[in-house]
């Protein structure tokens, strides 16, 4: 997560940051357009880029013009942005991938789409209209008298620098900007030097242009322009990438009116960059085809953490109320419109002070109450089942990684078939083969969970161990409810899931092919059937498919009937694990980045080499290919710093240094986002090192001295302070002052509710004889009126308190921010 600390002046407390985060789901595209000739298919993906960065890819969908690809991502947004763009590529082996169409949104538009899934029409993608960047621009009028006498007015444009300009090709850019003064009758242009390879290049050039004609004026004459003049002219700034030896490539424009300067004889300010309209546009955007998205974007500021301590004391309270439907957690889960917005925030909150269980435990109890029959026992969607998805989502990832990932990249990567469904075979497939290949991939997946007791999270027996409790004492009369509360998780919620959809576990970076999605979901299903048959000793089993039921005898046998229960045994027991030896490390991130060579080439130069990097809780190493062996490795133990690299080091950008006892590893990531997240996890598994550096340099040691300071000893002290650390917690990684910052967000987006509850107790309080028909609470879970009652008011007091610092804080934010700052820019005139 970005972390921003901020001043604030005026209002007596530093804030914590704004940070934004962006969850969402690339669904499908529909009606795109078709080859000409006789193979009309295309070969498509989707990229999701902030402004023109690309942060993710989807996997390519092969021969088809409506493309599923349900797949979901999530980060936090680490730079200011104007833009969230998603492409849709034809892919091209021989060629550069063809642009389809895009959809743009505008980041203060967001807040419409949020939650909301949505079919967008695909715009054309122009290289006119890709634009990204700020203008840092100065203008002034000056009075010049000429030879003969005469008085002319000149306008003096000071282009001093740009920001933020986009990648061409992955790389820096090299930017140059033409200027010119435009007119009815008039022209002018002029143009800077080239800056090689950066997107913040500093120009500082002057240019002069007459804007008057000399004989319009003489010497007695005012100092000003005239009217008719000054509304027809304006100043153009045309940003282009030098091609070289190809064509130039168009970065974008602003257009700024001469008659700024009427007022005022001096005018500077930031310009956002703006497209170009070329008006060839060759096909109507109905004619692309459309996207369908479904986008969550929140935006948080976060408040210093003694602002927080009323209301965190409020919730970790929670578990102690009696009754739990009155606490504080328990009432925000029912005024919410979607629960699950409320799930998250609590269970993160609830983790990071170990109340989590006896929260999971006191919810679920309460739906115990509500079953009547053994067998639907924890199957619906209360707050007691997704509180414990999610908890098995943040603490489970690598008992998953490390008990399903070898089997899942073994079924993704071949390409066995496993159809044993007879409507569905292919011409020329064997159901006895596909039946024996399915056979293989569910013993091997049954017999690797059944044996990973060992690696399950103490939390999650922890609960386990309760619900298996709290069903025997429900149902005491059934012998097996202790088995099948605890499988209607761990195999029904858990690892059913996982197995269906790896790639939202992270343990395949994209949603699979169709044929593997078949393959996965018959395993998913019997692996389900056959963790939910053995815990309930069934004689047959519940598959509605005859091929299914057939398939499955061949599963019938005592042998895994024993095997399901040893496993439900020992990972709800309380006994203490015994450890067979050494802890294997936890995988906590891999993939493919650039880092620069530690040694020399040849031609005595370092370069840039694409590796493959790999962090466990033990060490980072780098590879030259996946599963091969490791070429360099940093123990953990031995980073003493991580932090962001200038570009100017090697005028890359997305560069960070790890530095280690030996040389600093200077590595670039493939995008903003990948690399504020490999920052994060490389500072947090070893933010509790004994030797880190207080202080390091921001720039690369190069040609004898460092870029930054100027020092030319290497083992110089550094000339900047790190960064702060983040928590320790490798595994956990919990920010509970934005977590408790978002339930102060619901709680405050449902006021509304919040009084119809607190309105509905004082009812319920007043009113004692039967109900006879549905009222305004009937929607509410209400057990105990007056404790209920005396929450919500603790509630609205914390919530009214709050409310002040933020009002404070918008007003501010709102006013501090001049427009035509750099950080407000003006949102230049487009053509």
């Amino acid at each position: 997560k970005s972390r921003i600390r901020r001043q604030v002046a005026g209002l007596g407390y530093e804030l914590k940051g704004t940070l934004e985060s962006r969850d969402y789901r690339v669904s499908e595209a529909k009606n795109l357009l078709p080859y000409l000739g006789p193979h009309k298919m295309r070969d498509c993906f989707c990229t999701i880029n902030l402004d023109q960065e690309e942060v993710y890819r989807t996997q390519v969908v092969e021969k088809s013009l409506s493309p599923f690809f349900s797949e979901e991502f999530y980060f936090e947004i680490p730079r200011t942005f104007q833009y969230l763009s998603f492409y849709v590529y034809d892919k091209n082996v021989l060629q550069r991938d063809l642009r389809i169409g895009k959809v743009a949104i505008k980041k203060e538009d967001l807040c419409n789409h949020s939650g909301k899934e949505t079919w967008f029409s695909l715009q054309p993608v122009d290289s006119n209209s890709e634009v990204q960047g700020k203008v840092h621009l100065e203008l002034k009028l000056n009075e010049l008298i000429t030879e003969n006498g005469t008085v002319c007015q000149q306008l003096v444009v000071h282009i001093k620098a740009c920001h933020g300009l986009p990648l061409i090709n992955g790389q820096s850019c090299d930017p140059y900007a033409t200027v010119s003064l435009v007119g009815p009758s008039r022209n002018d242009q002029k143009k800077t030097k080239v800056k090689k390879k950066t997107s913040n290049p500093q120009f500082n050039e002057i240019f002069y242009f007459e804007v008057t004609r000399s004989s319009s004026y003489t010497r007695k004459s005012q100092f000003q322009v005239e009217e008719e003049d000054i509304e027809k002219l304006e100043i153009r700034i045309d940003l282009w990438n030098n091609g070289n030896l190809v064509q130039d490539v168009f970065l974008g424009e602003i257009k700024v009116p001469v008659n700024v300067l009427r007022t005022d004889s001096s005018h500077q300010a930031w310009y956002l960059l703006q497209p170009r309209d070329n008006g060839n546009k060759s096909s109507k955007t109905d004619d692309l085809g459309s996207l369908r998205l479904n986008i969550c974007y929140t935006e948080d500021c976060v408040l210093p953490s003694e602002y927080y301590g009323p209301l965190k004391t409020l919730l970790l309270k929670s578990p102690d109320v009696q009754p739990i439907s009155a606490s504080a957690a328990y009432i925000l889960s029912e005024i919410c419109r979607d629960k699950n917005d409320a799930v998250l925030p609590l269970v993160r909150l609830l983790l990071h002070h170990d109340k989590l269980v006896p929260f999971a435990t006191a919810v679920a109890e309460l739906d115990l109450k509500d079953t009547q029959d053994a067998n639907t026992i924890f199957r619906g969607n209360s707050l007691a089942t997704r509180c414990l998805d999610e908890m098995m989502k943040i603490v489970g990832g690598h008992y998953l990684k490390v008990t399903l990932k070898p089997i899942l990249d073994e079924i993704c990567d071949s390409s066995k078939s496993c159809e044993i469904d007879p409507i569905k075979l292919k011409e020329g497939d064997n159901v006895e083969n596909n039946k024996e290949n399915l056979r293989y991939y569910v013993d091997k997946l049954f017999n690797t969970i059944v044996k990973s007791s060992m690696s399950c999270p103490t939390l999650m027996c922890d609960i386990f161990y309760s619900l298996r409790q709290m069903a025997t004492q429900r149902f005491p009369n059934d012998p097996h409810v202790q088995y099948s509360a605890v499988s209607s998780f761990v195999f029904l919620r858990f690892f059913a899931v996982a197995v269906v959809s790896p790639h939202t576990f992270h343990l395949r970076p994209h949603h699979p092919d169709a044929q593997t999605i078949r393959t996965l979901t018959l395993i998913s299903k019997t692996i389900q059937t056959l963790g939910t048959w053995g815990s309930l000793s069934k004689s047959k089993s519940s598959f509605k498919e005859t091929f299914m039921c057939e398939f499955f005898k061949m599963f019938q046998e005592e042998g895994y009937i024993i095997a399901v229960k040893k496993f439900l045994d020992e990972i709800s027991s309380t006994e203490t694990k015994e450890s067979s030896g050494t802890s294997e490390p936890v995988h906590l991130k891999e993939g493919e980045m650039y880092k620069r060579a530690q040694g020399r080439t040849r031609i005595g130069k370092k370069n840039f080499k694409k590796r493959w990097f790999c962090l466990t809780s033990r060490e980072l190493t780098y590879h030259k290919q996946p599963g091969k062996d490791a070429i360099y490795t940093i123990p953990v133990k031995n980073i003493l710093a991580v932090e962001k690299l200038e570009e100017s080091s090697f005028n890359k950008k997305n560069m960070f240094q790890v530095i280690h006892t030996e040389k600093p590893l200077y590595v670039q990531a493939n995008n903003c986002v990948e690399a504020n997240e490999w920052i994060d996890v490389l500072c947090r598994v070893s933010r509790c090192n004994q030797n880190r550096l207080s202080f390091y340099h921001p720039s690369a040691y190069i040609n004898g001295n460092w870029l930054c300071c100027q020092e030319t000893s290497e083992n110089t002290l550094g000339c900047k302070p790190c960064t702060a650390g983040v928590p320790a917690d490798i595994q956990i990684d919990i920010d509970e002052d934005r977590e408790t910052e978002r339930i102060y967000s619901l709680f405050t987006l449902s006021l509304l509710k919040l009084q119809k509850m607190e309105e509905a107790c004082g009812t319920i309080a007043v009113y004692q004889g039967p109900q006879k028909e549905p009222d305004d609470y009937s929607n509410f879970v209400i057990e105990d009126s007056v404790t209920t009652f005396k929450t919500i008011q603790q509630i609205k007091s914390i919530i009214e308190k709050l409310d002040e610092p933020h009002e404070k804080y918008r007003k501010k934010r709102s006013s501090s921010a001049k427009y035509g700052s750099k950080e407000n820019p003006i949102v230049g005139k487009a053509s």
